[in-house]
């Protein structure tokens, strides 16, 4: 984790993942970070699930231009659509500029 994320755009993503196509989902996962990772004004991720499917990640994005892009990439727009009909019970998206930042 970064220390200092003040200022940053932070895209909050909470979902209750189910058990259908875990391989495919794994896989989905690994490109979608790697994907994340290489977009202009990624700044991070933070990410945790309990063992009953809920988890939590936290993207970083410089502004809310590089966050908006990567809403609207082509390949995270489809894997977004397939989660919805595959991989996940329920989710929500809520984007926040962080304020202040400390460890």
């Amino acid at each position: 984790m970064q220390d200092d994320r003040t200022g940053q755009i932070a895209v909050i993503f909470v979902s209750i993942r189910n058990d259908t196509d875990t391989t495919g989902y794994a896989e989905a996962a690994a490109m979608m970070d790697a994907l994340a990772a290489t977009q202009p004004g990624y700044r991070g991720v933070d990410g945790a699930r309990d063992g009953g499917g809920m988890g939590i990640t936290v993207s970083y994005w410089a502004d809310d231009a590089a966050a908006i892009a990567w809403r609207d990439h082509p390949e995270h727009t489809a894997i977004r659509a397939r989660g919805r009909a595959l991989w996940y019970d329920s989710y929500s998206v809520s984007v926040a500029r962080i304020e202040r930042a400390y460890a």
